[in-house]
């Protein structure tokens, strides 16, 4: 029987492996053991993620919490190594692009054991990004590299990773949305809960540390959805690290007068959200594929993205988040719409092709 070890410890990465588990768990040559890092602190928002996403508990919760990368990274890989030289499994999965990630190929690279990178090849060319360090990092220590997009393919194959390593799968993220999308309609109600009506709101997601660490910006960020808030409501499920931020910088009061804040929401009621909105204003990757997924226009607060065919799509503008005015005219104009349709991510079966690759790899028939 074949051992996967997965590690994982954000909650987007929750999402991506929920279905990559979901097909794991219905071969009979394959046993996988999770391995939450923490690195998303808040206990009761992953246990909640897990339940709604169907996952199986974690049979190592690692317990990291937050600190600086180096620290953070460092206990992750002294807690993922102790877990690999307990279990010694055959494969460890890992997926995005997160310190979690690093810590989790880094650790199985130095005990020789083979890593599989689902979402491998995205490319920012933006080296001051953490993420962008962690994932080209992942993708040269990798032994099956699990390319979303073909422009990811591309990417890798320009760095010289081997060919014969890659494979387009397309994005489990796609397969997520189609399988929970519909359960979201049934299962959630945070439309009645934040008194909004479908098509007729704003939705925000702020939380990397460039924006919420830098008080000039996340000054800006607050002011332009102040503004974008006079013409539509603004709803903001507050992430704890931008929360902390908004307190420390004395922005708190300022956009609570402005925009409606709510607590980090479930991921059905995240979909639900997404879905209904008018617009997503974020500088999340995820939401940013979300929001094409349901067809939603998003504003992206950044300089670059690792996803550039949503922007060639007409789906996704780039704004830097450093003008107000600027950031209020882009989310005007992407309010009602439209871009191209395409499927750049796959056809929604990624999680079963990453599984075959899994099962080919190691001559399973």
């Amino acid at each position: 029987m074949l051992k996967i070890v997965t590690v994982i410890g954000t909650r987007p990465q929750f999402v991506k492996a929920s279905v990559v588990s979901l097909a794991l768990s219905q071969e009979n040559w394959v046993t996988e053991l999770l391995v939450e890092t923490g690195q998303h602190y808040d206990r009761n928002m992953s246990t909640l993620f897990f339940e709604q996403l169907r996952l199986p508990s974690p049979r190592y919760y690692l317990n990291v919490g937050s600190h600086s990368h180096g620290v953070q990274t460092a206990l992750m890989l002294k807690g993922v190594e102790t877990v690999l030289v307990e279990e010694k499994p055959d494969l460890v999965l890992v997926y995005g692009d997160t310190n979690s990630t690093l810590a989790g190929s880094l650790a199985a690279a130095k005990l020789n054991i083979p890593v599989a990178h689902v979402e491998a090849g995205l490319r920012s060319f933006n080296r001051r990004m953490p993420e962008e360090i962690n994932r080209v990092l992942t993708d040269h220590m990798s032994e099956l590299l699990f390319a979303p997009t073909i422009n990811a393919v591309e990417n890798l194959k320009k760095e010289g990773v081997m060919e014969k390593n890659i494979f387009f799968t397309g994005d489990v993220m796609y397969d997520a949305a189609l399988y929970f999308g519909s359960q979201a309609e049934t299962m959630s109600t945070i439309l009645q809960e934040t008194r909004v009506r479908p098509k007729e709101f704003a939705l925000i997601t702020v939380h990397r540390a460039e924006n919420t660490d830098d008080r000039e910006k996340l000054g800006s960020i607050c002011r332009g959805l102040a503004r974008i808030a006079k013409t539509i409501p603004v709803i903001w499920p507050l992430h704890p690290r931008t929360r902390k931020a908004l307190i420390q910088w004395n922005f708190f009061e300022f956009i609570e007068k402005h925009v409606k804040i709510i607590p980090p929401v479930g991921y059905l009621d995240m979909v639900m959200l997404e879905k209904h909105a008018l617009a997503i204003v974020t500088d999340s990757g995820g939401v940013q594929k979300e929001a094409f997924f349901h067809r939603v226009p998003c504003v992206t607060l950044r300089t670059e993205t690792e996803w550039p065919e949503l922007v060639e799509l007409g789906w996704n503008r780039i704004v830097p988040p450093d003008d107000p005015s600027l950031i209020e005219t882009e989310v005007q104009r992407a309010l009602g719409i439209s871009g191209m349709d395409a499927q750049p991510y796959g056809d929604g079966q990624a999680a079963h092709k990453v599984v075959s690759v899994i099962r080919d790899y190691y001559g399973i028939l």
